[in-house]
């Protein structure tokens, strides 16, 4: 059984497409309006392992704010529906991802408790043209539409850039390890009987 999900969103503000096979091969097809955000989810895909498709446009003429949520909330969506009923996986995530000066924690816990934890500080307000509050406005959609507890842990690091790419590799693997299928878990991971 393939495990893949489809979005489309469509407002006055932003047009996005977006399609996730959990399965996958890490190969990516990313198309945006936010030149930083290619790059991220780019890094998303291959380093989780995902199959991931965004066509995303949105008004970037007033600033890259509406389409950086929008995206958020359609990939948080997808992950939702492609996980599906939650039988078999192994439910939690950790990864650490070192890159250059600056570590990174992601933890992740499929529990159904959207919560989004991010202790993290960008030492400059923007990374070309990308503001990098928007870092966290993302992983909080994702988080809520994910129905995911998230917790991102910046250790320490000095640029800028490398602390939000890090950020997202570590994502991407935790998330990698929490959708995975164990062999030993014959149900879904909770004493609840749902998740």
């Amino acid at each position: 059984m393939q495990r893949s999900s489809s979005i489309s969103r469509e407002t006055n503000e932003t047009n996005i497409n977006l399609s996730i096979n959990l399965d996958g091969e890490g190969q990516t097809k990313i198309k945006t309006d936010v030149p930083f955000m290619n790059h991220m989810l780019d890094l998303f895909g291959h380093h989780g392992q995902f199959d991931l498709t965004v066509d995303a446009q949105g008004d970037t003429d007033v600033d890259a704010h509406h389409t950086t949520e929008d995206m958020g909330i359609c990939l948080g969506k997808a992950l939702h529906q492609a996980i599906g009923d939650k039988k078999g996986i192994n439910r939690y995530g950790n990864a650490f991802v070192p890159m250059d000066e600056t570590l990174v924690q992601a933890v992740v816990d499929l529990s159904d408790r959207p919560h989004l934890e991010m202790r993290a500080y960008f030492p400059h307000q923007k990374v070309g043209s990308f503001d990098t509050e928007l870092v966290h406005e993302f992983m909080w959609k994702l988080a809520l539409e994910a129905r995911m507890n998230l917790h991102i842990i910046v250790h320490y690091g000095r640029n800028t850039h490398h602390i939000i790419e890090g950020i997202f590799k570590a994502l991407a693997r935790a998330l990698n390890e929490a959708t995975a299928i164990q062999s030993k878990m014959k149900g879904v991971p909770s004493t609840k009987g749902l998740l």
